[in-house]
């Protein structure tokens, strides 16, 4: 295996900001007027770790691609991280987007399209009921809370390196067996052991060790983990899992919002799991702010025994916006149009491209690296074989490494995702586009070796 000369490495970054800088002077420039009225120079925290100095500035976007401040085209291969996993403004959402804005937006009142989402999902899914939110994290939370709630148990227990959004219970690492607020966790309001137990994935032992305690009231997890790497479950293991997780009277919270790309049902239908509920995000809506959680007949049963009329504005689940007439419009006309079984048939195969292209520089060029496909998501970590869980995965990352191929990427018009090596493939994703990057990975592996 080839290793890395890190002076150059450092030579070679050098170089990469510096053509960035020069090549964006708009972005610069908006940046620097962002920096008096955002804080950090930016709408959101972490738009500040994009590889270059600033971030670029969007101008437009559509289907695989999007134009810069500087003019630049891009071939999108983050595409929100998920978020956009449809394409951007795919038509036939955006025309039904601004229709439904010019018929009311919000109303706290339910409308037809909830009910077509409702059906769809069963189908894709086979939980029969649902409720909407604005963001997976608020599904999560709601999740957790009638978990919580039916099995009147206090923990949750999530996988070690796992995210679940802004979930405060998730954001929990162990360390020699002590659960530990996760690094760069901001102000946890409790102690994390309090709130939450920590297992590695594929660890049906540890897993077990877990629920013994008889605490547990939800497992809560992505059926293959997606945002330390892809670590895709060992053979078996979530049927092993399952069983677990019913013999200690737990529940099991599948969080599909990336894992989607693994299907028209995500993981669920694909690998025929058994969730006692399901959320997912993002991609529902084609980038429209929505979420939705279900659950199973015995858990609609157990929860609506405990619920009542009056409480029901205060029980900590919900909100004015959840639900709304646009969020469900874009659902609608998002599984309907574009998360479909045909449009899938065309991504996957894209995947697989990505995924082969990088492998053959990977080989040619010794590098002790290695990628995973998902579905319609590929991913290259920096380890030789390929990580079975969070430990394994956090242990291999290589913060410069990353910024710099995703800089040099950038720098040749390719966008990757920023907190990790992800590419994604929607409907509108070319053979070129793919190929473009494997071009440029090849030359940054030529030139790192």
């Amino acid at each position: 295996m080839t290793t890395i000369d890190r002076e150059k490495l450092k030579k070679l970054q050098e170089r990469e900001a510096k053509r960035f800088v020069a090549e964006h002077p708009r972005s610069a420039e908006l940046y620097k007027r962002a920096q008096q009225s955002l804080l950090g120079g930016v709408p959101m925290n972490w738009m500040k770790k994009w590889a270059g100095e600033f971030p670029v500035f969007v101008t437009k976007a559509k289907g695989a691609h999007f134009i810069c401040a500087d003019g630049k085209d891009y071939v999108d291969l983050c595409l929100g991280d998920t978020g956009a996993m449809t394409g951007h403004s795919p038509e036939v959402v955006a025309e039904a987007v601004a229709k439904r804005v010019k018929e009311g937006i919000t109303l706290m009142l339910p409308t037809e399209d909830g009910i077509f989402v409702g059906e769809d999902l069963k189908k894709r899914f086979g939980l029969p009921y649902w409720q909407f939110t604005l963001t997976a994290t608020d599904a999560n939370r709601f999740s957790i809370r009638i978990a919580r709630e039916i099995t009147q148990r206090a923990k949750i227990l999530v996988f070690h390196y796992c995210y679940h959004g802004t979930v405060d219970e998730t954001f929990a690492t162990v360390e020699n067996g002590v659960v530990r607020p996760r690094r760069g966790n901001i102000g946890p309001p409790v102690d994390l052991a309090e709130t939450t137990r920590v297992v590695e994935f594929n660890d049906l032992n540890g897993l077990e060790d877990a629920l013994k305690h008889n605490d547990v009231a939800c497992i809560l997890a992505e059926p293959a983990m997606t945002n330390v790497g892809i670590i895709l479950p060992d053979q078996e293991y979530w049927k092993q899992a399952q069983q677990l997780v019913k013999r200690y009277g737990s529940l099991f919270i599948a969080d599909e919002t990336h894992t989607i790309c693994a299907g028209p049902g995500g993981c669920t239908a694909e690998w025929k799991l058994e969730p006692d509920m399901l959320v997912i995000g993002k991609a529902i809506g084609s980038g429209i702010p929505g979420a939705t959680y279900g659950c199973s007949e015995e858990v609609a049963q157990r929860i609506s025994a405990r619920m009542h009329l009056e409480d029901c504005d205060v029980g900590g689940i919900g909100g004015t916006l959840a639900g709304n007439a646009l969020s469900l419009t874009a659902m609608r006309a998002t599984l309907e149009n574009i998360l479909t079984a045909k449009n899938f048939e065309k991504m996957m195969p894209l995947a697989v491209r990505f995924n082969d292209g990088v492998a053959a520089e990977i080989k040619r060029h010794g590098l002790p690296w290695n990628v995973q496909r998902l579905g319609a998501r590929a991913e290259y970590t920096f380890c030789q074989r390929a990580p079975r869980n969070g430990g394994e995965s956090a242990a291999s990352s290589d913060f410069e490494m990353e910024r710099f191929l995703h800089l040099y990427a950038l720098n040749r018009g390719v966008l990757l995702t920023p907190f990790h090596n992800m590419a994604l493939m929607c409907p509108d994703t070319t053979p070129a586009d793919i190929d473009q990057h494997t071009s440029l990975f090849a030359e940054a592996a030529a030139e790192l070796v």
